[in-house]
């Protein structure tokens, strides 16, 4: 697909105020791009704007809360818009869940989602723009002690790909997108899960870790993203997200 400049255009990326969010506000920014970003902890996206200055617009608002999904696009116009807001599940196997935990990521990551992709469509987002969801890993492999975590990330994706369809069909001209990244202890959220499959397994973090491979880093998936952003990467509906890159899921 042909490559799109980011100089110049204005991003908005929920969830912006650590982990990979805060990586991937940096690396738009860094790439030119104004960017907007989203999250309730205002005194961190405060860090953010003194580190970015002008190309960083700092916005503390809750990402799920439909009202401020549909001013924010009215207001900013994004044309790139990334959706990595979420909430961090209950590290508890099944029946140590509660309904309220269990369904947490649902209420927060899958109404996050649905809100912001439904107004893209609405208002609409410029033709060329690209809008992409972060799931997870764990949409394809399951989440035994994290609720319903797996089931709303993996809805996340399916969201993702119904918008793409509205959007050909109407002639939108929107790109959707949806990246899975693997677990990762280089996240606050990640850290902890590590930690808890770690001693599910009976075995220490480095042992664990040994297994799991190389990390993923917040720079790393900052740079996937832009290579979305751009059309540097081939033009896939959905992508698992690595520490060795970005490979299609079918």
């Amino acid at each position: 697909m042909p490559t799109r400049e980011l100089s110049g255009t204005t991003a908005l990326v929920t969830g912006a105020s650590r982990g990979f969010g805060r990586a991937i506000a940096v690396a738009l920014a860094n790439h030119g791009a104004h960017v907007t970003g989203i999250a309730r902890d205002q005194a961190r996206l405060g860090e953010l704007r003194a580190q970015l200055g002008g190309a960083f617009t700092p916005v503390a608002a809750d990402a799920a809360d439909p009202t401020a999904a549909g001013q924010l696009l009215d207001e900013h116009r994004p044309r790139t818009l990334v959706l990595n807001a979420g909430a961090a599940p209950l590290p508890r196997p099944v029946h140590r869940q509660t309904w309220p935990t269990f369904s947490r990521n649902w209420d927060v990551d899958v109404q996050h989602a649905f809100n912001w992709t439904r107004e893209a469509l609405l208002l609409p987002l410029p033709p060329g723009s690209v809008v992409i969801s972060v799931s997870s890993g764990a949409a394809l492999g399951g989440s035994p002690l994290s609720g319903g975590y797996a089931g709303a990330k993996a809805t996340i994706r399916f969201i993702a790909s119904y918008a793409a369809a509205e959007s050909e069909r109407d002639g939108l001209g929107i790109r959707f997108v949806s990246v899975l990244p693997q677990l990762t202890p280089e996240t606050g959220l990640g850290a902890a899960a590590v930690a808890a499959y770690a001693a599910r397994q009976g075995i220490g973090i480095p042992a664990f870790l040994d297994r799991l491979g190389p990390a993923l880093t917040p720079e790393q998936a900052g740079a996937a993203i832009i290579g979305i952003a751009t059309g540097s990467a081939d033009d896939h509906d959905a992508y698992l997200l690595t520490a060795a890159g970005l490979s299609p899921v079918p």
